[in-house]
Order: C-alpha cells, then structure tokens, then sequence
C-alpha cells in the first residue's frame, strides 16, 4: 500500500462534516453540567451507602477550645516545632504531649470525614466502572481492536461513528468535570498536580479528537479505564473497614495495572501507532508529537509501576495494605499510646484517624502518582 503524508489540511477536511452538526464545544459542554448533577445526585445516594456501613458523616474528635492555641494556630504554625510546644507547654502548664495532640487534633477537624471520602470514591467507581464495561462492549464490535491496523486504514478520513463520538465526548466532559469539581471536593495536598494531569488528559483527549485518532485513541483510554475502577473499589473497601476485600482488590488491580500498562499498552498500541500508522500512512506532522506524548506516558506507566510494586511488597511484609500518604488525617503514634488496649483490639482491622489510614487504602497512595487514566 502506497503511503499518504496527511497533515492538518486533511484532518480538517475530514472532520469538516462534524461542524455540521451541533456544535461540539456546546455538546461537550452540556455533557459536562450533566455530570456535575449526576455527581451531586449520586453523592445523596453514596451518602445512604455510607451511612449503611456506619459511616456518619462529620468529624470524629475536635479540639477543645483554647484562645491561646487557636491563635497560634490560624495566625503562627499549625505544626510547631519543639521549642513553641516547650513555651506554649510552659504558658498553659500542659504537658507537652497534649499540647501535641491539640494541634493534632485541630488540624484533623478541618479535614473531610471517611464519609465524605466515601461518597467521593463511589461516584469514580462507577462512572470507571460504566465507561469501562461501555467501552470494552463498543470495542468489542470493532474491527480495529482485533486488528490494530484498522486505526490507520483510511486515516485520516475515517468517519466518526455515534457510538465513538459519545464515547470520546463522555470521557472528555468527565474529566472537564473532575477540573472544576476539584475546587469544591476535598483539597488534597497534590491539588496542583491532579488539576495538571486532568488538564493534560483533557488535552490529549482533544488533540487526538481533533487529528481524528479516535479509533487508536477509543484504545488508549480503554486501556488505562481498565483498572481505575478496581483502585476506587479497593478504596472504598478500606473506607467501609473490610480490610481483607481491600487487600484483595489492591492485588487485582495491581495485576491488572502491570499487564495493562506494562505489557498491552507498548505491544498492542505504541506499536500500532509508532510502527504500523508509519507503515500504512506514513509520518505526518502529528504523528511525531502524538507518539512523544504516549512514550512519555509510557515512562509514567514504569514509574508507577515501580511505586505500586514497592507498596505491594511492605503490604506484604506488613500483613495488610495501610499507610496513605496522601491521606488528609496525620499519622499519630502518640495517640495509639494512648489508646486503651481494648480499643486497639476491637480495631484491629478498623483503619482509624489518629492512626494514618483514616480509611484510606494503600491504593490511594498509588493515585496519588498514579491519575493515570489517558
């Protein structure tokens, strides 16, 4: 077969009978308000879930008020070192400990509660969930899943079939809506680093949209929708307490990320893209930067890899999947001191506040580096 450049020129061309529709911008943008009811609808039903499981929303402990400390707090540090403990320990002739666990507690009060977090957690679980099985289902039915040469037959006048176009136009407005929702749902400290890669995912959704890449694209996100639903679910099984699901669910999914990631994303789709898009059409000006962007994503996918593994490795030794590192409640040695020792027994695999977990998984802490949906 004959190679063809193409270039801007032709990806317009082709993509011209779409601006005879409705506007795409404007569809992308109702999909988007859509979203944002749906999250608020399901959040009431998350919330009936989570109170099912004993989960009340609200914090648990809060600080005693104190004048003193709560200046020192909002206007000085709201983690002093050890010589403001010593003088505020000296003013207020408390034992430095308490003085600590003050703080301690202080700063967990303006943290969300494990319900909150719950209903955050249920509302991606299912929307990965559904766009996975969609996506599988509609890919399924296409021809250039069993054959990847078919993403490049015809490039770039290949026309946009409903079923794809809604399958690129829902991604892309959920993850306009993850953008805004963030400045309203719980702040975390990789604010800014999850608000880069939805920006950047939501570029890279539009940049292949717009080149008309969708059929290598459709493949590209099933592939990373593959296992973010088993990181919220096993997420979801810590929040509810059932530690044991959550091990399991950790596992699966980190299975499930290596062979997806590390093994058919570079067999399946950098090599279609980098060998046989150049073989049937040959380079053409986005060819260079789409591959860029997906080897740069493949280097993320080794990185996070590497995270997941060592994680595995300390749950393993460990005997459970804890310690979230981007959880919002601090770890707290001195308070597990000062738990009476029945508590401790009766919690044994109950993930706590003061204990670090505050009902995060393990997996959480891989999200944390690992917003890898495409």
């Amino acid at each position: 077969m004959q190679k063809r450049t193409t270039g801007w020129g032709h990806t317009r061309s082709c993509c011209s009978h779409n601006e005879k529709d409705i506007p795409e911008s404007l569809g992308i943008f109702r999909m988007t308000i859509c979203f944002s009811h749906l999250d608020l609808c399901h959040r009431f039903f998350a919330s009936t879930c989570a109170r099912s499981l004993h989960l009340q929303p609200g914090v648990g402990r809060r600080a005693q008020p104190n004048a003193v400390l709560e200046k020192v707090f909002t206007s000085i540090t709201k983690n002093p070192d050890s010589r403001h403990l010593a003088g505020l320990s000296k003013q207020l002739d408390w034992e430095v400990r308490k003085v600590q666990r003050w703080f301690r507690h202080r700063r967990n009060q303006d943290k969300p509660s494990t319900h909150t977090k719950f209903c955050e957690s249920m509302w991606r679980f299912t929307f990965y969930l559904c766009i996975f099985i969609y996506g599988f289902r509609f890919l399924g039915q296409s021809p250039w899943m069993w054959d990847t040469r078919h993403c490049w037959y015809g490039y770039p006048y290949q026309v946009m079939t409903p079923g794809l176009y809604h399958y690129y136009v829902t991604e892309l407005a959920f993850y306009w809506s993850l953008m805004f929702s963030q400045f309203t749902d719980i702040k975390r400290k990789d604010f800014l680093i999850m608000f880069i890669h939805h920006l950047a995912t939501v570029g890279l959704i539009s940049f292949s949209y717009v080149n008309n890449m969708a059929r290598v694209g459709s493949l590209v996100m099933c592939v990373h929708d593959a296992s973010d639903f088993l990181l919220e679910a096993a997420k979801l099984a810590n929040y509810a307490k059932y530690q044991r699901l959550c091990d399991f669910l950790f596992i699966v999914f980190s299975v499930v990320f290596f062979i997806t990631r590390l093994v058919i994303f570079p067999i399946w789709v950098l090599n279609s893209t980098m060998f046989e898009s150049w073989a049937i059409v040959g380079p053409f000006p986005s060819w260079w930067l789409f591959n860029f962007l997906l080897l740069v994503l493949q280097v993320l996918h080794i990185i996070w890899s590497y995270l997941i593994a060592r994680i595995a490795i300390k749950a393993m030794l460990r005997g459970k999947v804890c310690n979230d590192v981007r959880s919002d409640i601090e770890s707290s040695s001195e308070e597990e001191a000062d738990t009476p020792r029945e508590d401790l027994k009766t919690s044994a695999y109950s993930p706590k506040g003061e204990n670090g977990t505050n009902g995060h998984c393990a997996a959480a802490k891989v999200r944390a580096q690992n917003h890898s949906s495409w």
